[in-house]
């Protein structure tokens, strides 16, 4: 019997009809027990919503759902404290009107609730302070304000500066009773994907409480290891038997394409639960998350920056720069770790590594830069794709640089920019698309390798010039000994040259040797 909460973020529903649901309620409890203000950020689709809706059950006293939890045990009190819950993730502000009518829409079913009637031309900020303040007068307790998606309205208008000021006008004053109304407020909750800290929840709650780095409260959304294998053993079963794989091959696999991120500088790696709650029904791997949403303003933001995927790969930063306020996005990498592009590979003395965290956003970020340098060209790059992957995996090296030539040959002018770095990203983004082993800018004794491939049975040392010639290209491998770390590997090894024209602006001549 399927018990995946497939598209259902409701804890209450969750618990009723015995789906899947790994226990977080003793990191829920030590946050609804400390600070009144409080705020996450996490990446879409990582369990911001159920997180809000469990705590939405604990505070509205639903005892009986929390059975078998770890906060049963906590817990002795169960106060039922009013809650209003409001949840921006669900629209699309593209317009004014669009959020006007959402927040009418969430206020509306509170006034209902409480038997309020808005004042004419009353205001979201003062109809939100009126239900606030009955909601306390009617129950005789604290009011809990929870707040899913705060930012959606703000990322949704990112490309209309106009229009997003006027939603950020509207939503200063939406939020404003947080702090009018303080001393009738129990708790306070916001969840998002950003920091906006110029908006009134940062700059006018008093002593709010980020957890978005805390190291205590890192695998709050998401899922570790441990909790992969002790909650999806059957289901990681199934999936081995329909892939033909052992049950620790799928593992590896699920590792491979839907771990590796890290919120904090000491957080275990965690597994995407929406991909993987994926992965277990279909019994398949794909990049489900990914395909929920098209980065194309962030695409945009690389390409005005001169930022190229490879880059993406080896981010030096402190958290001032990644953790910081993306209102005004002139600075990629920002938006880039908050929306989960990129997350923290290491850290040390205050500095971190940031860089893809799993194949699946690595090869569906690659695919997206390519259709948006290309839009116009999907049906042959999904034909290339197929005859240089083929190519290359059978070490026919010759019939994968023909691929690549006729397929950059066919690019739009006015995307080429006539350098090294954009040859190389271009080759690194095909590469990481097609789920090779690639690195970029790989270190040796004595210099950096342009683009070290690798296959189960092949390794590919590759270097690349432009306007020059493949044969100098092998001198330079062969001069700097590139391959003498990978000669004991066992692989079959293969030196590659190969030299672009910016006249003809594609692949101009390869040689190649097997070392």
């Amino acid at each position: 019997m399927n018990r995946y909460p497939l598209g259902i973020q409701t804890f209450e529903k969750i618990r009723e009809e015995n789906l899947f649901y790994v226990d977080k309620t003793d990191l829920i409890y030590n946050i609804v027990k400390g600070s009144q203000n409080n705020f996450l950020s996490r990446p879409r689709r990582f369990g911001k919503s159920l997180l809000v809706t469990t705590m939405q059950a604990y505070f509205e006293g639903k005892k009986d759902l929390f059975k078998g939890l770890a906060i049963e045990k906590l817990e002795k009190e169960w106060v039922k404290y009013p809650v209003i819950h409001i949840d921006l993730s669900s629209g699309k502000y593209y317009e004014v009107q669009r959020i006007m009518s959402t927040l009418d829409f969430l206020l509306s079913r509170y006034e209902l609730k409480y038997d309020i009637t808005p004042r004419d031309l009353s205001g979201f900020g003062d109809r939100f302070n009126n239900i606030i303040q009955t909601a306390a007068a009617q129950t005789g307790q604290k009011v809990v304000v929870l707040i899913d998606e705060y930012d959606a309205p703000m990322l949704d208008s990112n490309a209309k500066p106009e229009l997003q000021e006027q939603i950020r006008s509207i939503m200063r004053d939406f939020f404003s009773p947080l702090k009018a109304n303080e001393g009738l407020l129990r708790f306070v909750f916001l969840t998002g994907i950003t920091k906006f800290s110029q908006l009134s929840i940062f700059s006018e709650l008093n002593n709010i409480k980020n957890y978005s780095l805390d190291d205590r409260y890192a695998t709050i959304c998401g899922f570790t290891e441990k909790e992969l294998l002790d909650n999806f053993h059957e289901g990681i079963t199934d999936l081995a038997a329909a892939n033909g794989m052992t049950f620790d091959e799928a593992v590896e696999k699920l590792k491979e394409q839907y771990d590796g991120y890290h919120f904090t500088a000491h957080c275990p790696g965690l597994y995407n639960p929406y991909s993987i709650l994926n992965a277990l029904f279909d019994s398949r791997f794909d990049n489900y998350w990914f395909a929920t949403g098209t980065p194309t303003f962030l695409l945009e933001l690389l390409q005005k920056n001169n930022i190229l995927i490879p880059q993406l790969e080896g981010i030096m930063a402190t958290p001032q720069r990644f953790d910081a306020p993306t209102e005004k996005i002139t600075d990629p990498v920002p938006v880039l770790y908050q929306s989960g592009y990129i997350t923290i590979k290491e850290s040390q003395n205050g500095m971190y590594l940031l860089g893809f965290p799993n194949e699946e956003v690595r090869q569906g970020f690659s695919e997206s830069m390519l259709n948006y340098i290309a839009p116009y060209y999907a049906g042959p790059r999904d034909n290339f794709a197929w005859e240089f992957g083929q190519a290359m995996r059978a070490d026919n090296i010759d019939a994968a640089m023909e691929a690549l030539k006729v397929y950059l040959a066919g690019f739009p002018y006015d995307i080429h920019h006539n350098s090294e770095a954009f040859f190389q990203a271009i080759l690194y983004t095909i590469f990481n698309m097609l789920n090779f082993t690639i690195r970029a800018e790989a270190r040796t004794a004595r210099g950096r390798v342009d683009l070290l491939v690798s296959t189960k049975t092949t390794i590919f040392v590759m270097e690349l010039k432009i306007d020059q010639s493949a044969e100098k290209a092998l001198e330079q491998i062969d001069a700097k000994d590139y391959i003498l770390p990978y000669k004991h590997d066992g692989r079959r090894i293969f030196k590659v040259g190969i030299n672009f024209s910016t006249e003809k602006r594609t692949v101009d001549e390869w040689k190649y040797e097997e070392a």
